[in-house]
């Protein structure tokens, strides 16, 4: 792969990882009207309720995560995603097709 080739992969990578994150959250239950019943989002957060005595500690990832379904990701976590993203792009450049 070239380097335009290249370049298309890392922002192929970028672009993906930004948009299907939302996409991802909903599928496994962290929406914006709160955990899904019976999704995986809500057995994480049993699990974490049971861990802490009855409750989700603030700053857990069950909380960060439902903060991010239901508000959106903020800008540094959409920067995080994106850099994430590219490394798996940049990363796939080096896989060659036959």
């Amino acid at each position: 792969m070239g380097p335009a080739g290249t370049v298309a992969a890392i922002v192929g990578g970028a672009v993906v990882s930004v948009v299907g994150a939302p996409v991802v959250l909903g599928a496994i239950g962290f929406t914006s009207a709160g955990i899904a019943a019976g999704s995986y989002a809500a057995g994480m957060m049993s699990a974490a309720a049971v861990a802490n005595g009855g409750a989700v500690a603030a700053g857990s990832t069950v909380a960060v995560l439902q903060a991010a379904g239901a508000a959106g990701l903020s800008g540094a976590a959409t920067a995080a995603v994106a850099g994430a993203g590219a490394a798996v792009g940049w990363l796939t450049s080096f896989i060659r097709s036959k």
